[in-house]
């Protein structure tokens, strides 16, 4: 029987991390300050495991190299891709990643841009998306005297929203918020402000004001997204994004919604609600469930979704087939 490849998450402890990846996800936390569920990663800081199949206790990253097939035959050494879900207990650092290029000359891994949903977020929460400056020189005399009120872009968020943030963006995560993210397979950031934040060893984290100069685009520009929307019954696809790394769908199942492949493999998480998955023409069905996620492998070109299930889905860009 073929299957999807599930994956068991990794559960990374940050100092803005909390709780709610165990109460509205039922992952088991060892601690009270759980930020980051890496849920589709082969990224050397998280690496998922099967969980299911003839692969069970395989690696993603091992997988990727062994059985190229699965993939597409991909051209790329390392699986491009990561879908996280964060809970921001307390505000993120305002950061910045870098591009490829700069990526790969300065940290020998590939540069990070990245997209997000909003699962949730508190009445008043809001993310800091972009900046004030108009020039270089601006924005570094801004940073270095510390104006973060008339440098910093705040944005309200609430739930169900969508938000691109390309490699050069300067961002954060606001407090009360959780987010999927789906991302370039990098873990590779620069920390423009960290509100003077003390570590546990009672260390002022570090700063990277060189290398957010150097990445940081100015002025900042919103992208445009084209978001658009298909139904079908009372289910319905929406594409939140097509770029270049990634593609970004929101599959809202009510009912049934029968999909095709359009990339050599898609990744899947899914946010809320009970349902099935049936791959192919098999007449068996596979059950899903609100926090599972799983790859629908190169040998998959269709499937048929029954339920009710609130599903973000990714597949590779263009750049990275």
């Amino acid at each position: 029987m073929l299957e999807p490849l599930f994956l068991q998450p990794v559960l990374q402890e940050k100092i803005w991390g909390g709780t709610k990846l165990k109460t509205d996800f039922e992952y088991p936390l060892e601690s009270d300050k759980v930020g980051e569920c890496w849920a589709i990663s082969a990224h050397p800081h998280g690496v998922c495991t099967v969980e299911n199949g003839p692969f069970k206790g395989e690696k993603l990253d091992e997988l990727w190299k062994n059985q190229p097939e699965l993939f597409g035959n991909s051209k790329e050494d390392v699986f491009p891709l990561l879908t996280k879900i964060l809970d921001a207990a307390d505000d993120l650092s305002v950061q910045v990643h870098p591009d490829d290029l700069y990526g790969k000359e300065h940290e020998g891994e590939l540069g990070k841009t990245e997209c997000w949903y909003i699962i949730s977020a508190d009445p008043g929460a809001e993310i800091i998306y972009g900046h004030h400056a108009k020039t270089k020189e601006e924005l570094a005399e801004m940073i270095n005297s510390g104006d973060w009120e008339h440098l910093l872009r705040r944005v309200p968020v609430k739930k169900g929203e969508f938000y691109f943030v390309p490699s050069g963006t300067i961002h954060a995560i606001g407090k009360g918020i959780m987010i999927l993210e789906t991302q370039q397979s990098s873990d590779t950031t620069y920390r423009v402000y960290d509100y003077d934040r003390l570590d546990d060893a009672g260390n002022p984290r570090e700063l990277h004001i060189q290398q957010s100069l150097d990445v940081t685009n100015v002025p900042h520009v919103d992208p445009e997204l084209g978001i658009k929307e298909e139904g079908q019954g009372e289910s319905s696809v929406i594409t939140y994004i097509e770029s270049d790394y990634f593609n970004v769908y929101n599959w809202e199942v009510s009912g049934m919604l029968n999909l095709k492949a359009t990339a050599p493999y898609t990744l899947v998480s899914v946010l809320d609600g009970f349902g099935y998955i049936s791959l192919n023409d098999q007449k068996e069905k596979v059950e899903l469930k609100k926090g599972q996620h799983f790859i629908l492998t190169s040998d998959i070109e269709k499937w048929h979704l029954e339920g009710d299930l609130k599903i973000i889905a990714s597949e590779p860009g263009t750049k990275n087939r």
